[in-house]
């Protein structure tokens, strides 16, 4: 716990506030969660990075966390602007499988993503299709006031909320203009709470309503799931910038004619006090994408000999809303940084686990970081004060020990379970045995007593041309290095 207010840039109002708890030293969270219908990209994967930091970084501050990811197996179509199929009807269409086996699996693949991202498990995965009735529930108290029937389902009339869109405006002065046209819609910017089967369709999700059987708009979901799960208003909702154009000013607006909440100007009448978008991950090839093919995906990253936990430092290197590119050099450049780390403190594993307590040398050091993470966790200076702590020498291990603990739960890489060792993955397309490195370098230390440089030089060439990096000096001895990364 910290004296430092954490202060958090709310994108409704587009500036950098304190964080003021609805309820007194409890902070509820909900974050939009992947719909089930594909593995999550790494684009995908920083969202969660980020939320994890603000969650940890409010632990932090002394506050009891209620962490809510929800997943979308049912609702959310093929375009965000309430257009085309439903993502998991169209996936099990295309497959031999069920869409509740399509959504198991998948849902499986992203928790297995986040794990090895050393992500915290939320107080809770809220699954869409355990809440219709929920669902149900809500679309009929806002109705009558807020809500038409057209023959392809329920639709939200926007015109009957104060500020609708207020939140895509932080995108452009004159809102979002990425809206499906509907016949019969009142509004170009009105969306479906609820879609009918049209008729001679039969989905494998669907649900009768007062409205017809069909399945729910995507959008309804999460603000049934939040106001369920930790109560409006909650403190903080969290996504990628994308949501910031359509899902969440939809969130919103469902929200007010819930509560029956006029103007935004109140923070709580938009359900959360604060809002939070982190931005969008670029990579230039266009891999980026999930129409690509191979697109990039955590599993294809160790494929390639990095540690998962290289890509969170690449995350945690930038802030969380500034655009970051992804390029190879990049990740091995973090992973570098990385290996830094965990050689640092491995210096003080043997050190007895204990409180941290003032410390001359380390009261700076510490007064950096929390300075860094109070300031919309500005994880890039929080890094370089994490450094600073593992570069303080003369001091008490057990207390230094203590000092990396408290910063390292904040920014998640787990350095006193880390080795070397285990940062040094065999890429998959590697042409060399472990074993066969280890005989060459036993011959290249062989050389090396005999002062047979010239054969020593070539060992450590005909390895480095396999993709091995001789490293003189090092415990390991040896790392692997990627010829072709594309």
């Amino acid at each position: 716990m910290t004296d430092r207010p954490l202060r958090l840039f709310n994108s409704l109002n587009r500036t950098q506030e304190d964080f003021v708890p609805v309820h007194p030293w409890e902070a509820r969270v909900y974050t939009c969660g992947p719909t089930v219908y594909n593995y999550a990209h790494i684009g995908n994967m920083r969202a969660y990075v980020f939320a994890d930091v603000l969650g940890r970084s409010l632990s932090w501050k002394g506050y009891d966390l209620t962490h809510i990811i929800n997943i979308t197996d049912v609702g959310h179509l093929t375009d965000d602007a309430d257009a085309g199929e439903d993502k998991l009807e169209k996936a099990a269409a295309g497959s031999q499988r069920s869409i509740w086996e399509i959504a198991a699996h998948y849902t499986d693949a992203f928790k297995a993503d986040v794990r090895a991202l050393n992500i915290r498990q939320p107080a809770r995965w809220s699954v869409a299709t355990d809440y219709i009735a929920e669902m149900i529930d809500f679309a009929k108290s806002i109705a009558d006031k807020h809500c038409y029937q057209l023959e392809s389902g329920l639709y939200f009339d926007v015109s009957t909320v104060a500020d609708y869109g207020r939140l895509a405006r932080a995108v452009t002065e004159d809102g979002e203009g990425r809206i499906d046209t509907v016949e019969g819609k009142r509004n170009a910017a009105d969306f479906a709470i609820w879609r009918t089967t049209p008729a001679g369709e039969t989905r494998q999700m669907e649900w009768d309503s007062p409205w017809g059987r069909g399945a729910p708009g995507w959008h309804l979901e999460c603000s049934v799931m939040g106001e369920k799960l930790l109560g409006f208003p909650f403190d903080i909702h969290t996504g990628g910038i994308d949501h910031r154009e359509i899902h969440h000013p939809n969130e919103i607006a469902q929200n007010q004619a819930f509560c029956g909440c006029g103007s935004l100007d109140e923070a709580t009448h938009s359900g959360a006090r604060i809002w939070m978008h982190n931005n969008f991950l670029v990579e230039r090839s266009g891999k980026m994408s999930k129409s690509s093919g191979e697109f990039l995906r955590l599993p294809l990253l160790v494929k390639k000999g990095y540690h998962p936990l290289a890509y969170r430092m690449m995350c945690l290197q930038a802030h969380y809303r500034s655009e970051l590119e992804f390029s190879w050099e990049g990740l091995e450049a973090a992973l570098t940084r990385l290996k830094r780390m965990v050689m640092a403190v491995e210096r003080l594993s043997d050190a007895p686990a204990g409180a941290a307590h003032d410390h001359p040398k380390f009261a700076p050091v510490l007064a950096k970081f929390d300075e860094a993470i109070s300031d919309d966790l500005n994880t890039p200076i929080a890094l370089t004060a994490l450094e600073d702590a593992l570069a303080v020498k003369k001091v008490d291990p057990a207390i230094k020990r203590a000092v990396i603990e408290r910063m390292d739960a904040v920014l998640g890489f787990g350095l006193f379970a880390l080795t070397r060792r285990d940062l040094r993955l065999r890429p998959a397309s590697a042409a060399i045995t472990e074993e066969e490195i280890e005989a060459e370098l036993a011959e290249r230390r062989e050389a090396r007593a005999a002062k047979d440089f010239e054969r020593s030089d070539a060992i450590r060439d005909r390895l480095a041309a396999r993709g091995v990096e001789v490293m003189d000096g090092d415990p390991l001895g040896w790392e692997w290095t990627l010829g072709e990364q594309a």
